[in-house]
């Protein structure tokens, strides 16, 4: 009977190490997002009387998209480094604003490289033992849910299209400026080589010419969101540390 106890403490004892360290295997991820991007510059919006926290201008007149591919390298069970690259469409018109008089809009393509670096402040239990479960039930799938925020540095390199009225006003046509990259994002472990997620991105940026124009009313530099849907692949680590696809 004691040999029985002693052989199923160390027994336990072996899979918790073990999944303790299963994440190490698999420090290297690549992840492809693609979702809405929303704009705020100075074409386009509501004053802020007729408009509630911004809400108003978030709609699909002004909705594009974005694409963005990321390595991303675990430092610890919790802590992440992550280099993206995104491209992504952004459109501002002022039709139904609060200037449409002016009649203008624009057409916005960009480029982003960003480095991030990301906090998990809920990480899941079951990320190495999900495969220990007997089923995928209500209960195992919440759990195996993580929630983090991510902050970061980045370029964001642009060229404008805008129509007759925003050239006549000195459309400013491409520019590059520095941007820092904020948000919150979710992340469902669906196996050990597969995660899905959702995040939502903001960028602030040093510019105020994303949508090519500027007034003498703008108190801001311009700013836009992502709101993508992820998919995330994990590497296997060789024994030097480097990532594999087996």
């Amino acid at each position: 009977m004691k040999k029985l106890l002693l052989i199923l403490l160390v027994s336990i004892f072996a899979v918790e190490m073990a999944e303790a360290q299963l994440w190490k295997i698999r420090r290297w991820e690549v992840e492809l997002g693609i979702g809405p991007s929303f704009s705020f510059p100075d074409v386009g919006g509501y004053s802020s009387g007729k408009n509630l926290l911004g809400f108003k201008d978030i709609s699909f007149r002004q909705m594009r998209f974005d694409l963005t591919g990321s390595v991303r390298y675990r430092l610890s069970r919790t802590t992440n480094m992550r280099l993206s690259l995104t491209y992504a469409m952004l459109h501002s018109t002022d039709t139904r604003g609060s200037n449409e008089g002016r009649h203008l809009e624009s057409t916005t393509q960009l480029f982003e490289p960003a480095i991030l670096g990301e906090y998990y402040f809920i990480k899941n239990k079951y990320e190495s033992s999900w495969l220990f479960l007997k089923g995928r039930n209500i209960w195992s799938i919440l759990s195996s849910l993580d929630f983090y925020a991510f902050a970061g540095g980045g370029v964001v390199s642009y060229s404008v299209d805008g129509n007759q009225a925003l050239k006549d006003k000195g459309l400013r046509s491409s520019g590059l400026a520095a941007a820092i990259p904020f948000g919150l994002g979710a992340t469902l472990i669906y196996s050990p080589n597969i995660n899905f997620g959702m995040e939502l991105g903001g960028r602030y940026t040093f510019t105020d010419y994303l949508d090519g124009y500027t007034s003498q009313y703008s108190k801001a530099n311009d700013v836009y969101y992502f709101l993508n849907f992820t998919f995330t692949y994990k590497l296997k680590s060789s024994s030097r540390g480097l990532p594999s696809f087996r």
